[in-house]
């Protein structure tokens, strides 16, 4: 089916665009209240992606009520390592936690890929199902997190400001996270091979935990994983959005990836001279849409002017904040949308 807005797409693959294509990572989220009476009806988080037509629901909640030029599928990252053998629950306050960690060898080796029966299927049916409600009004994206990320909640046990857990074993047993880290890794791969199968036009890895890892750190135990997904997932565009690598701009441009995304601390000027001619994502702080409608006018047309025409993915420099007015947000949207080269 032909996509009757591909601005995303084309950016992506480097072809002419009227204007900036404008999406914002958790667009489904608490921030809209008909997102919240879903959850309601779903009774928790984890409800609402173990049921295919919820997690459909609010994938296309974005498009419906907010006009997004991409819809992002309604998931989480941590399906991944439930589908390896190490499930999570998600309590409130607290966020994700895992019962059971991974700490050493015997248990890397009790880890499996998923299989074909693992609960990645719930997010595979929603893919398909928005695939066909979408119609083609906009391509869809599909995301894993990145191998590191995915071994700091494993190691660690649950989030934290420091992840000094997980990181202390970089540390006192790089072996066994090179290890994990491949295990990861293979497992990511099958997972974002399958929901191109499924219908997904794009993928984003999410880095999210890259910031937390010197430069040193992360040449060694992230961007090898990030680069062997890269390689092995060929056929649709693909996004790297690693949270907090500033120092590695040269790097992740060097990755078979076609966009780059920055979070609020990253320059783009910077980023152009060091990532040339690759498309870049971002990157307007959320915090900006606690502004009035004439700051938040202000700031996006700023950060529009400091992109390449033609080369950017608008986006927020992380994901949209629960408490954000939805009327706030529309502002930013529609001040892209209005926008032209």
């Amino acid at each position: 089916m032909a996509l009757q807005n591909d601005l995303i797409l084309r950016v992506a693959r480097g072809e002419s665009v009227e204007r900036p294509p404008v999406w914002m990572m958790r667009q489904a989220g608490r921030y809209l209240p008909e997102y919240r009476a879903v959850r309601a009806r779903a009774g928790s988080f984890r409800n609402m992606i173990a049921n295919p037509e919820f997690a459909a629901e609010v994938t296309l909640q974005p498009i419906d009520l907010m006009g997004t030029d991409a819809a992002i599928i309604f998931s989480d990252i941590l399906v991944l390592p439930e589908a390896m053998g190490l499930p999570y629950v998600m309590e409130e306050q607290r966020g994700p936690v895992f019962p059971e960690i991974i700490s050493g060898t015997p248990d890397i080796e009790k880890l499996h890929l998923p299989s074909a029966s693992s609960n990645l299927n719930d997010t595979l049916e929603a893919i398909q199902i928005v695939k066909e409600q979408l119609s083609g009004r906009v391509p869809l994206l599909g995301f894993a997190g990145a191998p590191w990320t995915i071994f700091a909640y494993m190691t660690e046990g649950k989030g934290s400001k420091t992840f000094s857990r997980a990181k202390a074993h970089l540390y006192q047993n790089p072996a066994f996270a090179h290890a994990l880290l491949d295990k990861i890794t293979d497992a990511t791969i099958i997972y974002l091979t399958q929901q191109i199968e499924a219908g997904v036009d794009m993928i984003q890895i999410f880095d999210s935990w890259a910031g937390l890892l010197s430069r040193d750190a992360w040449l060694r135990f992230s961007l090898p994983y990030i680069q062997k997904i890269c390689n092995a997932i060929q056929g649709v565009p693909k996004i790297i959005f690693a949270k907090g690598a500033f120092y590695a701009l040269k790097e992740l441009g060097e990755c078979d990836a076609q966009v780059i995304g920055l979070d609020w601390n990253m320059n783009p000027m910077e980023a152009k001279k060091q990532i040339p001619g690759k498309a870049l994502q971002g990157n307007l702080d959320p915090c900006v849409l606690y502004g009035d409608e004439a700051e938040i006018r202000r700031q996006t047309l700023q950060m529009l002017s400091e992109f390449e025409p033609g080369k950017h993915i608008v986006n927020l420099g992380h994901g949209i904040y629960p408490d954000i007015q939805p009327d706030k947000a529309r502002v930013f949207l529609e001040t892209v949308k209005s926008y032209r080269y």
